[in-house]
């Protein structure tokens, strides 16, 4: 078991289903063999001794599972791909799709990348435009990897913080920012919610566009984060 596991993400873990499945995983991952080495959510809903530990009053335990999953995800424990099981052509109806979930190591994130542009074939038959990385998660976790690039734990914790502390449209519009100026940081990003909480953020739209508004970013604080 890693000492990250102890260290960082065992006290951060608040819902009994998620630390089971998270252990169960663990333990799944530990006996495969091969390379790459993943699960998958159909294994894991006809694996009879989880679903039994996730039996509570009034929740299906593929409930609990699929709640649990979607914790782990979010939380930056799991990496979560989906596919289409077919060959070629657009979405039809009736695609099958599969689910993948790693470990968010370094090895799982190289995984990952590989399958997503296409240089790694797992047991599906898939077009990789239609391999992608999960988005059911915190809309913040999504705008991080369509922006700037895989979670790690480090990083899920402090766009957590970050999602509790300013509003959505906050987080979104900052993102947007860093993306016109080539600035795709999470740094970055931050740097901008912390100067409208500071400052504030409504005395900035009557400029925005302008080219005042971007010296603004270009040659103030930001100038360090901003590629020329």
């Amino acid at each position: 078991m890693p000492n990250l596991f102890f260290s960082k993400l065992l006290p951060a873990i608040d819902d009994l289903a998620e630390l089971k499945v998270t252990l169960h995983i663990f333990w799944l991952l530990h006996h495969k063999r091969g390379y790459p080495r993943y699960v998958s959510r159909r294994e894991l809903e006809a694996d009879g001794v989880l679903l039994g530990g996730l039996k509570e009053t009034g929740q299906e335990p593929e409930e609990r599972l699929r709640q649990a999953l979607e914790r782990a995800v979010a939380r930056g424990t799991l990496l979560h791909v989906t596919a289409l099981r077919r060959g070629s052509g657009q979405a039809q109806h009736g695609d099958e799709q599969d689910d993948w979930y790693f470990m968010n190591t370094d090895v799982g994130r190289r995984t990952v990348d590989k399958i997503l542009r296409g240089e790694l074939e797992l047991e599906a038959i898939v077009t990789p435009s239609e391999v992608r990385l999960e988005v059911e998660r915190p809309n913040i976790f999504v705008l991080y990897e369509q922006n700037i690039g895989l979670l790690t734990p480090l990083i899920a914790e402090e766009l957590r913080d970050a999602e509790k502390t300013y509003p959505a449209d906050w987080i979104e519009e900052a993102f947007r920012i860093a993306v016109e100026h080539n600035a795709r940081s999470w740094r970055y990003v931050r740097s901008v919610l912390d100067r409208w909480a500071t400052e504030g953020k409504d005395s900035e739209k009557a400029g925005r566009g302008t080219g005042k508004d971007r010296r603004r970013y270009i040659e103030g604080k930001y100038a360090d984060y901003i590629e020329h």
